[in-house]
């Protein structure tokens, strides 16, 4: 899946080189397959690797030969621009943190990914790396989701919302309510719309939508969850009968566009914001074009130095921060 992945991505990106991390004599058996990607890839060896089911402090603290940490720490060193992989989430969010560090301004690394809208794109964080937040965290989070929309998505002037069980003000935990309030007080070129709430997800109420990696993590599942039904239901009525076969055959140009915006191949690519380098988490259960769309939003992140905008507005906050008197800030 990975090598094919990168066969697919190498079509639209010419000019990108890959290290590949593994096994040497499994790596080069697939790469006689895919020549284009043999040509364009470097093999560094190792036989080590993180499980799925290996803790993320374990993997930290013995995984130091895994492909994984060799593949981030080729980052850290300036050896590759970024890393894409599809392996433990929790153990790539710790490797990352470990050998990358933060950004400056920024406790926390959050997931963030695009997810269709009936506007178009919104982009969504946390999606899973804390499970707690508090109203600080938000904050960071916005700001981050707010110059990922702005750099990578092209909205110009993107409308943040924290998602929330009502749109009341007085709805709401303390972290999500602080956060609010410190949102419409913040003096940064920040467009705040207020609480949204599930529904809005789909229907591009906003362009950035913060929440906790717990509340994320439940509502992306629902949301691939409820793109599976659909696909599955149409599939099923579509072939109920002749005719319908018949209807299915006249309609498939309609077809093809209508499953595209459903296909979750198509918004693999995972970002963990906020670490100070470029590290992409693709779902472990694609297949190569999947990873093909988690390789070209690395790619994309890099050439739009995301992370330069993110110091930029973390250091107008910081100003901020030390020469105001009316709210605290992260």
């Amino acid at each position: 899946m990975v090598i094919e992945g990168v066969d697919i991505a190498l079509k639209g990106l010419p000019g990108v080189d890959f290290l590949l991390f593994g096994d040497e004599s499994k790596l080069h058996e697939l790469l006689e397959e895919f020549p284009s990607v043999k040509a364009a890839s470097q093999v560094r060896h190792t036989e080590d690797v993180v499980s799925n089911e290996e803790s993320a402090g374990y993997a930290l603290r013995g995984g130091r030969n895994s492909s994984m940490r060799l593949a981030i720490n080729a980052v850290g060193n300036g050896e590759a621009d970024g890393v894409v992989s599809a392996g433990n989430t929790g153990a790539l969010m710790a490797m990352a943190k470990f050998v990358l560090k933060t950004l400056p301004g920024i406790s926390r690394p959050a997931i963030a990914a695009s997810l269709p809208t009936i506007r178009g794109e919104c982009v969504m964080l946390d999606l899973g790396a804390n499970v707690e937040c508090n109203a600080d965290n938000l904050v960071q989070f916005a700001i981050m989701g707010e110059v990922y929309s702005r750099n990578v998505m092209g909205v110009e002037q993107p409308l943040i919302g924290i998602l929330n069980v009502g749109e009341e003000d007085l709805k709401g935990n303390d972290a999500v309510k602080r956060a609010a309030t410190i949102l419409q007080e913040i003096n940064l070129p920040i467009k705040f719309y207020g609480f949204i709430e599930g529904d809005d997800i789909a229907a591009g109420t906003v362009d950035v939508i913060i929440t906790d990696g717990f509340t994320g993590n439940v509502a992306l599942k629902t949301a691939e969850g409820t793109a599976k039904l659909l696909v599955h239901f149409m599939k099923k009525a579509l072939r109920g009968s002749m005719m319908a076969r018949l209807g299915a055959l006249l309609a498939r140009p309609a077809l093809k566009s209508f499953n595209k915006h459903f296909d979750p191949r198509l918004y693999n690519g995972a970002m963990f914001l906020g670490l100070n380098g470029i590290c992409v988490k693709s779902h472990g259960g694609t297949d190569g074009l999947g990873f093909a769309n988690a390789i070209e939003v690395a790619v994309k992140l890099i050439t739009d130095d995301l992370n330069e905008g993110i110091k930029i507005d973390f250091g107008s906050l910081e100003v901020e921060r030390n020469g105001s008197r009316k709210a605290t800030f992260p």
